[in-house]
């Protein structure tokens, strides 16, 4: 099968077979903390630490991403699926019900996480509708949270897994 006759559909059977975990990139646009639910996040490298965000670029938050030179990664909780609801849809303020603080670089780090990084953005590569936004880990922060886990659209609890 070549990818012209690849249908959305099965395009997207393909990725609900894939387990991620669910992430909040935040940024802050001056004064005013943007953010938005981001499936595609992973780790690029070690040494040096560098990641790896797409974001839409018709995204609410996508023209704050693209001008800043910080930004967070908030690894939800498992017991955030409502601030993943949140931050997935297209409220005016995100933030209002979210408690959060400033991070060492000024991006907002969302409060009740499992883990959050901010990072330095180093480059941004267009990419059809998405844009790679690369950056180098700045400071981190882990929790003993049970991280909120995404497959097939719906939601589940990644302390529950089980070894195998």
């Amino acid at each position: 099968m070549t990818t012209s006759e690849l249908t959305i559909d099965q395009v997207k059977s393909f990725h609900h077979k894939f387990v991620t975990g669910v992430t909040v990139v935040t940024t802050s646009d001056g004064s005013e903390p943007r953010g938005l639910v981001v499936n595609a996040f992973s780790s690029l490298s070690l040494d040096p630490p560098m990641i790896i965000v797409c974001v839409q670029k018709t995204s609410s938050s996508y023209d704050s991403l693209f001008a800043r030179d910080h930004l967070a990664v908030n690894v939800l909780a498992a017991d955030q699926v409502d601030v993943a609801k949140r931050f997935a849809s297209k409220a005016p303020d995100k933030f209002a019900a979210v408690p959060w603080t400033s991070g060492p670089f000024g991006s907002p780090l969302l409060e009740g996480v499992a883990a959050w990084l901010e990072a330095e953005l180093t480059e941004r590569i267009q990419a059809s509708t998405h844009t790679m936004f690369i950056a180098r880990l700045v400071a981190v922060g882990h929790f003993e949270r049970p991280p909120l886990l995404y497959a097939a659209g719906q939601f589940f609890d990644g302390g529950k897994l089980h070894q195998v």
